[in-house]
Order: C-alpha cells, then sequence, then structure tokens
C-alpha cells in the first residue's frame, strides 16, 4: 500500500502509475474493501490527507480532506448543532472521502437528498496525473459542468479528490421515531406512502421484517409534538403508532438504512419504484430471504445464503436495479456489482472515463461490468 503525504505526493504517485502502466486502487477506510470484484491493484490510502480545511457554520459550509474520519466530521459538526444533510453511515474507521465517492446515504435521503446534492466542489488529481478543481465554496454556484455530481458515486474511478466542500444542515432540536408493530407488507408500504405524501413533514419512513414501521419526525419540539399526534391519527386505519425511545430506535434505523445485520451470506441493495418493494419480497419469499425496506420503498436490502441469480432479475422486472453489496469471492469474480447498464450508457460512461483516466490507471477490475474500461479506447 502507498500512502501519499500530501498532494504533490498524490501526483507523482499517479504520474509514476502511468508510467509504469500499474494499476491504482483510490482508499479510504478500507470499510468498502470487499465490494465489487477481488483484483490485485495497487492500494493508495488517502487516509494522510486528513483535516479540516475551512468550516463556517454560519455559512452551513464544511471543507474537508478525504482522509478525515467520517465520525470526527459527524461530531465537529454536532458540537455545532449541526449535521451532514445525507445521513452517511458506514463500518468502523470510514472516512469522509470515501462516503463520498461511494454516494453513500442513509434514511434522510428520501426528503433530504444524498451525498452528491450536498457536494458543492472539489480539489482533485485526474489519471492524467493533474490537479483541477470544480464547484465552489458557495451554495450558488451554476457556471460550468456540474462534476461534483459526477465524481459522487464514481468509487475513485475518475480521480482522487484532495479536498470537497460540503453543505451542512442544522441539526433538528428533537427527533421522534413513531413506531408501529405487527405490520404487513402491503399495509406498511400504504402508510408510508400516506405519511410521506401528506404536509406532516415526515422525513424518513421504512419497515423491518419483522413487521416493524418506523416514521421519522424532526424539527423544532412543539412543531414534532403536534405533527407525531396528527400522524398518529391520519393512520390510524393502517396501524397503531406510538413513540419509539431513541436507544431503540437507533438500531432499527441503521438496520433500514445499511441492511447491516440481515442473514445471509450475500447482500443486495435493490433500488426500484417503491410502489413494487412488496411485489419484489413476494416474488423472493420462496428463498428463505432476509430483508429491510427504507426510503418508503424506495430502497430493499435482500439478504439470503443461496443466490440463484433471481434478485437482479426481479429487481429489472419490476422497474429497478440491484447492486451486489456483498457476496463471497467466487460470486463477486462472476457477477457483476453494479445492475447492468444499456450499451449506450455504457459507452458514455466509458467516454467519460477516458477524459478523465486516459491511461486507465484506475481500471483495476474491481468492477467487472467496466472490463472493457481497463483497454480504454481513443
Amino acid at each position: 500500500m502507498i500512502t501519499p503525504r500530501d498532494q504533490q505526493d498524490l501526483m507523482e504517485i499517479i504520474a509514476d502509475g502511468v508510467a509504469r502502466g500499474s494499476k491504482l486502487e483510490l482508499r479510504g477506510g478500507g470499510t468498502k474493501d470487499q465490494f465489487g470484484a477481488p483484483r490485485t491493484g495497487i492500494a493508495v490510502s488517502l487516509r494522510r490527507l486528513s483535516g479540516i480545511v475551512d468550516y463556517d457554520p454560519g455559512e452551513l459550509v464544511l471543507t474537508v480532506r478525504p482522509g478525515t474520519p467520517l465520525v470526527a466530521v459527524e461530531a465537529m459538526l454536532a458540537a455545532e448543532g449541526q449535521m451532514l444533510a445525507f445521513e452517511p453511515w458506514g463500518a468502523e474507521g470510514a472516512t469522509i472521502g470515501g462516503t463520498v465517492a461511494a454516494g453513500i446515504a442513509g434514511s434522510r435521503r428520501v426528503t433530504a437528498g444524498s451525498a452528491r446534492d450536498h457536494l458543492l466542489g472539489f480539489t482533485a488529481v485526474s489519471g492524467r496525473a493533474q490537479t483541477f478543481i470544480a464547484g465552489a465554496k458557495v451554495v450558488k454556484n451554476v457556471t460550468g459542468y456540474d462534476l461534483p455530481k459526477l465524481l459522487t458515486g464514481s468509487w475513485g474511478r475518475l480521480g482522487a479528490m484532495t479536498e470537497m466542500t460540503l453543505k451542512v444542515l442544522p441539526r433538528p432540536q428533537q427527533t421522534i421515531t413513531m413506531v408501529a408493530r405487527g405490520v404487513s407488507l402491503r399495509t406498511a408500504y400504504a402508510a408510508m406512502a400516506r405519511a410521506l405524501g401528506s404536509n406532516i413533514d415526515v422525513s424518513a419512513a421504512a419497515h423491518l421484517r419483522t413487521g416493524e414501521v418506523l416514521l421519522r419526525v424532526a424539527g423544532f419540539a412543539v412543531s414534532v409534538e403536534a405533527r407525531c399526534a396528527a400522524l398518529a391519527d391520519l393512520l390510524a386505519n393502517h396501524c397503531e403508532l406510538r413513540p419509539l425511545p431513541c436507544n431503540e430506535a437507533a438500531p432499527m434505523w441503521r438496520r433500514a438504512m445499511s441492511g447491516d445485520d440481515l442473514l445471509g451470506e450475500t447482500r443486495w441493495d435493490v433500488h426500484l419504484p417503491p410502489r413494487h418493494a412488496a411485489d419484489l419480497i413476494e416474488a423472493l419469499e420462496p428463498q428463505q430471504i432476509d430483508w429491510a425496506m427504507d426510503w418508503g420503498g424506495g430502497r430493499v436490502w435482500i439478504a439470503l445464503d443461496r443466490e440463484q441469480g433471481r434478485v437482479r432479475g426481479e429487481a429489472a422486472r419490476l422497474g429497478g436495479e440491484a447492486r451486489l453489496a456483498q457476496a463471497p469471492p467466487e460470486l463477486r469474480l462472476r457477477m457483476p456489482a453494479f445492475h447492468p447498464r444499456h450499451a449506450g450508457v455504457a459507452t458514455l460512461e466509458q467516454r467519460v472515463r477516458q477524459a478523465f483516466d486516459p491511461a486507465g490507471v484506475f481500471a483495476t477490475g474491481r468492477f467487472r461490468e467496466d472490463v472493457h474500461a481497463d483497454q480504454l479506447f481513443a
């Protein structure tokens, strides 16, 4: 593993990799190493590119280096009564850079948006070993191409971000989770859809295999209490809602947003129209799946022990796509991590990668669906 000390070090490492024909894999905390196919590229750790560059609580803007631990960023913001809007989650050791590069977003995404909606700008080093800057340290920036959205979720295949500027939000004065227990699939979807579509301003909605429906209400204390009472009345014909203590709510939300403790050696992250979430689960139940539903049904985690290739097929049939989030090495080697793209989209993605990385120094083979991008064409 190579660990650059600063941006100049990183540029020299990438330039040397291009000259030698090496494959370099950009790495944050290493918490997502098992995502994608096994590979043999040289790991380049960005952990030493760490620290806060600038933080202006009054302007709700944070500039930070990528190797900064996610927990440190969240703790600093919490001390100022603020938070990352997209509710990132990660294992111990996760970095802010890896979180943004992987496009991680939690249960609040359904109302607050994802990481790509809150990355204002960045400095990065491309596969040409050149520094480039995009966006700005202000919320209103409408000039040029929106490269922050392009690099968010790119998994280090376009360049290495060395600084990033994020929009942050005030932390709600009070947050209450309302829970209903023993709710069926169809009733749960109906309840979540009605809650999210109401004017009660529910910020997150999830449903667990164990029968719980979770609805989160946040804001000023007086408003939250009034809205929770209105929510219970609104859904009286669907389910009985009660407030859930924070210490009980936290692990349930964690399961819904990450699928971490689901039972099964293979775990899929399925995104689909919320109205089809119950259809997906019912179609896959004969395979003895474990599951958790987030984003009001827009995301469904599916875990199982024996993968027979049905998850991705059922997701596509219902207008969605399935990402292979966790699996044994032999399955990750033969099955693409991302849902297969249409030919036109795949070609466009390859051309974008070629523009940022003409020598293919970041094309490590991690993503098997990008096999043709390992030999980028002119």
